[in-house]
């Protein structure tokens, strides 16, 4: 648990991804955003732009920079948990990074779901042109009229009618379905209302294209629509789609969730520990350069100690999502629950607070388009519930928690002082 070394095997793909972003994905990134600016149609790309990000995923693909995130499995790069957060660290520092190495969220968390689960015709249809880049997909859970904080909510019901599946419910905050290279997505529903509470959902495959299916429009994050990638609220109105679309069978939705929700997780965080590192390096590149009452603004005030404070939190950050990584690879997914909610607490409220400094260094122009860091922020931000919301995930450390003092405590006299019982190595 507590080795954090990355395998020597992967060490030459890490210096192999950082030598990519450097000269493939570095200097197109302000060319891609440029030709995207006043396009006439929002939910497309404008000429020139896929153009830019096909030719470099081909230069990845063709260096062997290619589906990381897939751990142990033979269609991925079979990288350990661990080791790709290594490299997943890195590419958080460009925007673009992790679609050129075809490592994307949602359809990470998709093509683990259907490597593990897919049937051969699911994966042939699916998985395959997700593998290539040659698609998009989208996961569709969260819904506007229940707290789907709680999965059990989830109310989108699919009734058997005959060989097809019937869908009707209402989904909000569908990242990526407005994509126009979304073609799939993995829907919650509920199938079983009757069952015992955790079989009460399963997930269906449901193409974005199917009659019934409306997009009915972009929701706004912080007043952007994020297109064209954007967070959708999509209506399904009886929606048919075959029964042979279900994942895994019926009621085992949750099952699918834990499987998911793992590795994608953790993704969120290892890619805002690169995130903070390029705002702290912005915060510098400021703060030495421009000066105000006679001083380089890194000496005014406490900006010593906050450029102190953010690279302390970041190595701490860092140290932290290592350790889930770990925990992920030595205990599996689902007893490694504990350190993968501490981290998806941790991290985005910390990176955020990052950004938010570099932006206050920066002073108004902070804000501005002309530079990253509000669209950062807005992207960190939202990870504080996407996948549950903080409180979710402090809610499991602390039960865990709870639970191993109690158990200490029946098991001698007097409190236990170890300290950290449930994040102690096996």
């Amino acid at each position: 648990m507590n080795n954090l070394t990355m395998s020597e095997g992967a060490r030459p793909l890490l210096d192999a991804v950082v030598r990519h972003i450097r000269e493939n994905v570095d200097p197109i990134t302000e060319e891609f955003y440029r030709l995207g600016e006043g396009r006439a149609d929002r939910w497309s790309y404008a000429p020139g732009q896929l153009e830019l990000l096909e030719t470099a995923k081909k230069k990845a693909r063709e260096n062997g920079l290619w589906n990381f995130f897939l751990p142990n499995a033979e269609t991925g790069e079979g990288l350990s948990n661990l080791d790709y957060a290594y490299i997943a660290a890195e590419l958080g520092k460009n925007p673009l990074a992790s679609e050129t190495l075809n490592c994307s969220a949602p359809d990470t968390g998709n093509m683990e779901v259907l490597e593990r689960v897919g049937t051969p015709e699911q994966k042939e249809q699916w998985l395959k042109p997700l593998l290539n880049g040659e698609i998009r997909s989208a996961y569709a859970m969260t819904e506007p009229d229940v707290a789907s904080s709680d999965a059990k909510n989830i109310a989108t019901s699919a009734v058997l009618d005959g060989n097809e599946w019937v869908i009707n419910g209402d989904k909000f905050y569908i990242s990526g379905a407005g994509d126009p290279r979304c073609k799939i997505m993995i829907t919650m529903v509920k199938t079983s209302p009757d069952a015992e509470t955790f079989k009460q959902q399963s997930q269906i495959l449901v193409p974005i294209d199917t009659p019934g299916v409306t997009i009915v429009g972009p929701m706004h994050v912080f007043g952007h629509d994020d297109a064209p990638h954007g967070h959708m609220h999509i209506k399904l109105e009886n929606v048919r789609v075959p029964k042979e679309n279900i994942l895994l069978g019926e009621g085992r939705g949750f099952e699918i969730s834990q499987l998911r929700l793992g590795p994608g997780r953790i993704h969120h965080c290892m890619r805002s520990i690169g995130a903070a590192d390029r705002a702290l390096d912005m915060m510098l590149d400021r703060a030495i350069n421009r000066k105000a009452f006679g001083k380089r603004i890194v000496d005014l005030g406490k900006n010593m100690e906050t450029v102190s404070r953010a690279r302390i939190d970041i190595e701490a950050m860092r140290m932290m999502v290592l350790k889930a990584a770990r925990a992920m690879d030595v205990l599996g997914n689902k007893e490694a629950r504990i350190w993968v909610s501490a981290v998806k607490a941790m991290v985005p409220e910390r990176v955020c607070q990052i950004i938010d400094q570099s932006m206050q260094v920066h002073g108004a122009a902070g804000m501005s388009q002309w530079f990253p860091l509000a669209e950062m922020y807005t992207g960190q931000r939202t990870l504080r519930f996407a996948d549950g919301p903080d409180e979710v995930h402090h809610h499991v450390v602390a039960r865990a928690e709870v639970q191993s003092f109690q158990d200490s405590n029946d098991r001698q006299t007097g409190p236990s002082t170890s300290g950290g019982r449930m994040f102690e190595g096996p």
